[in-house]
């Protein structure tokens, strides 16, 4: 009872109580302004009164009276009652008391039975709202993430306490440049002496009387416009050695030590090369204490060295020197580091002329560093056909000086004045003719650069041709040579005639091979792909396939086989005619599981890698927001301009537009959480699209496709972690693990290519034993079985030999190059990005 009464009578004083130190736990007074603390104050204190006030007036001392009363009202009867009761009437009678004993000794074992009551704390009807819920819930919240420990400092909080400075004071901070990533440092943490990055910014400020404290420093070198000493807030910047003394009372004084910023270093690292086609790859090596900016190639024309004789005696019209921007690294640190330049200067019209390179960096503070310059001939195509490279000398003197136009006039006449000795097709000789007129027409009106500059166009063009050729030459080239074979057949020619004429036959198929792929590929730029067809049912050949049968052709021709040597060439010359026909009609058709599989695997890749940007840009803004803009003007010298390095940003694609779009929109949409928020959401989906893609992946039992599902399972582990990580605002982590994650899926793409390309050789293999020894009809003159749709199988790939590694390195260079142009085509940019995020 004494419980329930207190209960009944007290729930709003408890309830006000735990309120109060609910908030003083969770130290909501150290937050609100003074106003605010005194007025929450004095509302609990008058709550606290009314409620003693209310519990006193409607609280009852338990009598014992009422405790006997309560218990026995819990007992059949009442028990108790009756054995205090006293038989009113029948006493003389025998039978009336025995009935009455008989009445009080059942009462009794019943009150032997009683238990304790249970009291009765309900207090609904007096609080509807359960509010003491709410007080205790405040209480509960407050001792799971607040502190008891807060209670001293409510009467710091109430002012009380607060001690009244004596004398003046000050306090002040240095901000190193944001380009060192060095934390600020506050001065009254510091020692008497201190070393801070060239430029760092000292922000000082004064307190108390005006004339107090007074600054002297000698760091800033300030001259002119120089605040008074006893200005209350100063702000300036370090450049030299000196002190800066705070005086007067409580003042202090530090000798401050400026650490240079060391100048940029550049050198030339090991593995210059020049390929086949005259592009160059000059691989340099980049350091800076804080991180190498931008860099720069400037390319001279070296007079000195050059043979300045014939047309190249006159003095060379003026034209700037080339600069070419650096590769820088798009991630990772640039203090230290090595990237390759590839450039391609076979149009410039220095081009295999005398040149000096030099290498030139930059850091943050414009400080710049050269290399020694680099002689050598500038790299450029070489052409071996007589009147292709005529064409280019004449096109290189033209470009030299416009006062040679004249002489190159005379020049191409002489080279063109018999032109069925060296021009291989009317087309040609015809537009020669056209540039020959145009040449002779300009110099005689005055040539302008314009003019010029369209002439030496041209000639590149016709050089090009010449030195290429085109379809129509390959294939005059190759019908010569069967025909020639088809000769020494007849005649029977000698071995070595035969190797010969076999040797002649090899080179004009790789040519007429080659012009066909140049083609069919300027065909499909210029056709759009849904007017293209869906494969026939013709049989695809690999190279490999043809060079067999010029290979049967050569064995059956040395052993005196003629006959069948003549039916083999006139089935490979049917074959070379349907390739004509054909070539270019096919278009793409549906794609394998296993092809689809990389491509949503390398789209995945994409989109994981914006969502990195996003991430690490976010991650930038939170700790230095000014950076952000310099840190994306130094990246230009990678993405854009000519040069490019080894390695690519994969940033890009067609998720490109998407990601910026959806980046750009969340940043309007909310503050810093709720975007964090959104690219947890974002790599949730992702990691769920990964999920389905891993479901059926083929190369199922291989070795290789379980290294894939493996890899797989490990991006899709490091999606979780860095979802995790975006959720609880660590960008940082996130950052990390969803490197992680694009590790895996590379490797992953890899080793499902490896089980793809098993899986495709081991069913031509399974479909070569199941077709043995069928109807003779279904093998080619050969005795080779055709595959799906008459694809010719070989047991023999492509590319053979430790070669394969060059060329792959090679093909990839000049992926890495076209992708760099800024003068080709959208869409073809965009697919060259996608055969980077895909190999």
């Amino acid at each position: 009872m004494w419980a329930e009464r207190i209960t009944h009578a007290f729930w709003p004083l408890w309830s006000v109580v735990f309120v109060g130190l609910g908030a003083v736990f969770l130290g909501g007074h150290e937050y609100a302004p003074l106003e605010v603390f005194w007025g929450a104050t004095m509302a609990l204190g008058a709550a606290f009164l009314w409620s003693l006030w209310y519990g006193a007036r409607r609280f009852r001392v338990p009598r014992r009276i009422e405790a006997v009363a309560r218990l026995d009202a819990t007992l059949k009867g009442r028990p108790i009652q009756t054995l205090r009761d006293a038989q009113a009437i029948g006493n003389n009678d025998a039978a009336s008391r025995a009935l009455w004993e008989a009445h009080q000794t059942r009462m009794a074992k019943r009150a032997v039975k009683a238990e304790a009551v249970a009291p009765d704390l309900r207090v609904s009807q007096r609080d509807p709202y359960a509010m003491r819920y709410v007080a205790l819930l405040l209480l509960l919240v407050s001792l799971l993430f607040g502190s008891v420990w807060r209670v001293n400092s409510v009467v710091d909080a109430a002012g009380v306490n607060t001690p009244v400075v004596i004398g003046p004071t000050w306090e002040g901070w240095v901000e190193p440049p944001a380009y060192t990533r060095l934390p600020t440092l506050y001065l009254s943490d510091q020692p008497d002496a201190v070393d801070v990055p060239a430029g760092s910014r000292v922000t000082l400020r004064l307190y108390g009387e005006i004339g107090d404290l007074t600054i002297n420093e000698t760091v800033s070198a300030r001259v002119g416009d120089v605040p008074a000493a006893s200005e209350m807030a100063q702000s300036f910047e370090v450049w030299q050695d000196g002190l800066i003394a705070i005086e007067g009372t409580s003042g202090r004084s530090f000798d401050i030590s400026v650490a240079p910023d060391a100048v940029p270093q550049v050198m030339e690292a090991e593995g210059f090369s020049i390929s086949a086609m005259g592009e160059m790859s000059l691989p340099f090596q980049a350091s800076d204490d804080y991180g190498v900016r931008r860099g720069e190639a400037l390319i001279s024309l070296d007079l000195d060295a050059m043979d300045r004789r014939y047309l190249m005696a006159r003095d060379p019209e003026p034209r700037d020197a080339i600069i070419v921007p650096l590769p820088m690294p798009l991630a990772g640190s640039r203090t230290d580091f090595v990237e390759t330049l590839i450039e391609d200067f076979s149009e410039h019209p220095w081009s295999n002329l005398p040149v000096t390179i030099e290498l030139r960096v930059f850091d943050e503070l414009e400080q710049t560093s050269d290399t020694a310059p680099l002689t050598m001939p500038l790299p450029g195509r070489r052409f071996f056909d007589p009147l292709a490279a005529s064409l280019i000398d004449a096109r290189r003197s033209l470009l030299w000086t416009r006062d040679n136009a004249a002489d190159v006039a005379m020049v191409l006449r002489a080279v063109t004045y018999l032109p069925d000795d060296v021009f291989r097709s009317a087309t040609q000789y015809l537009r020669m003719r056209t540039i020959l007129t145009r040449l002779e027409t300009f110099t005689k009106q005055g040539m302008t650069k314009e003019q010029r500059d369209e002439l030496a166009a041209a000639l590149w063009e016709l050089a090009m041709l010449l030195e290429d050729g085109d379809i129509n030459d390959a294939l005059e080239r190759l019908q010569r040579a069967q025909d020639r074979l088809n000769e020494a057949m007849r005649n029977g020619a000698s071995d070595q005639e035969i190797a010969e004429l076999m040797q002649e036959l090899r080179e004009a198929t790789d040519d007429y091979i080659r012009q066909l792929s140049q083609q069919a590929q300027r065909d499909a730029e210029q056709n759009d792909q849904s007017q293209q067809q869906s494969p026939g049912e013709g049989m695809q050949m690999t190279q490999n396939d043809l060079q067999e049968m010029m290979d049967r052709i050569q064995e059956l021709m040395e052993q005196g086989r003629m006959a069948e040597a003549m039916e083999a060439l006139q089935h490979y010359e049917e074959l070379m005619e349907n390739m004509q026909v054909t070539q270019g009609q096919q278009g793409q058709g549906q794609q394998s599981p296993g092809d689809q599989a990389m491509e949503g695997l390398a789209e995945t890749l994409r989109e994981q890698q914006g969502l990195s940007d996003q991430a690490f840009r976010d991650l930038q803004e939170q700790f230095n927001p000014n950076a952000q803009q310099g840190e994306s003007q130094g990246n230009e010298g990678r993405n854009g301009g000519q040069g490019q390095g080894q390695e690519h940003s994969q940033q890009q694609g067609e998720g490109q537009g998407q990601n910026q779009a959806e980046s750009q929109g969340e940043q309007g949409q909310g503050g810093e959480q709720s975007l964090e928020q959104n690219l947890a959401d974002r790599q949730q989906s992702l990691r769920n699209e990964l999920e389905r893609q891993s479901n059926g992946l083929p190369g199922q039992g291989s070795p290789e496709g379980e290294a894939a599902r493996d890899a797989l399972d490990r991006a899709d582990q490091a999606m979780r972690g860095a979802e995790d990580a975006l959720r609880q605002d660590d960008l940082a982590e996130a950052i990390g693990r969803q490197a992680e994650a694009m590790d895996a899926l590379r490797e992953g793409m890899r080793n499902l290519g490896e089980a793809m390309a098993q899986q495709q050789q081991q069913g031509q293999d399974q479909q070569n034993n199941a077709q043995a020894g069928q109807n003779p009809i279904q093998n080619d003159p050969l005795g080779r079985t055709p595959g799906n749709n008459g694809n010719m199988l070989s047991s023999d790939t492509l590319l053979q030999g430790d070669d394969v590694y060059r060329r792959a390195r090679d093909l990839l260079d000049e992926i890495r190059r076209r992708s760099g142009e800024a003068g080709r085509d959208q869409e073809e940019l965009e697919y060259l990005e996608r055969l980077l995020d895909r190999f």
